[in-house]
């Protein structure tokens, strides 16, 4: 249990509903302040293989606005053991994840592996970084593939993560994961479909052979 996580999200009306619910006593240990949250390997794979994620922020009036983000695996990057970045590409002009973050540059991601039925939440700082204001993190951040206009990169300062239980996650996947993990049907129909011709073949011989 990562404690870092709860003793952001346990607030003092989140432990009224748990007494309310019967379940406080489940979360009367909880350890203060784990500061020293880090990413480690096995952060850092699954992070890697993500080709997407959902941030939330919040703007002055106090509404929460969560933005969908996507790209090439492994497009949000690990910087180091408490940091994140990536690149924030032009979209439709609205602005509002980067104008609610000069108010508040607190965010919450939510990284979902469907097909293993994996999910880790983050709590971050983000600050807005200028494309030529580092040229070596832009240099990391930015896949040169990529046909979109980057506009800043986004840098996010880990506070604490947690990860959480499968239930009711419905596994899901890509196209890309699909064609993968029927890939080897495909080769075995295409050596079968080989064989096939090569049967045929051989009978259409044999049988102009018995015509003479």
């Amino acid at each position: 249990m990562a404690y870092g996580f709860l003793d952001i999200a346990m607030t003092p009306s989140v432990r009224a509903a748990q007494r309310a619910m019967g379940s406080a006593d489940m979360w009367t240990d909880i350890r203060t302040d784990r500061s020293f949250d880090r990413f480690t390997e096995a952060e850092a794979a699954f992070i890697a293989a993500r080709d997407s994620f959902y941030m939330a922020s919040t703007s002055e009036t106090g509404w929460p606005y969560v933005q969908h983000r996507g790209g090439t695996p492994g497009f949000l990057r690990m910087i180091d053991d408490r940091t994140l970045a990536f690149a924030d590409y032009r979209g439709n002009r609205q602005y509002i994840s980067l104008g609610n973050l000069s108010a508040d540059d607190r965010v919450a991601l939510i990284l979902m592996d469907y097909p293993r039925r994996r999910r880790m939440k983050i709590y971050a700082h983000v600050e807005v970084v200028a494309l030529d204001a580092d040229p070596e993190l832009t240099a990391k951040v930015i896949d040169p593939r990529d046909k979109a206009k980057p506009e800043r990169i986004f840098v996010l300062r880990l506070r604490a993560f947690d990860w959480n239980c499968p239930q009711h996650i419905t596994p899901r996947y890509t196209d890309r994961e699909v064609a993968l993990a029927i890939q080897p049907l495909r080769d075995q129909l295409a050596t079968l479909e080989a064989e096939n011709a090569a049967l045929r073949a051989r009978i259409a011989t044999q049988e102009g052979h018995d015509d003479d």
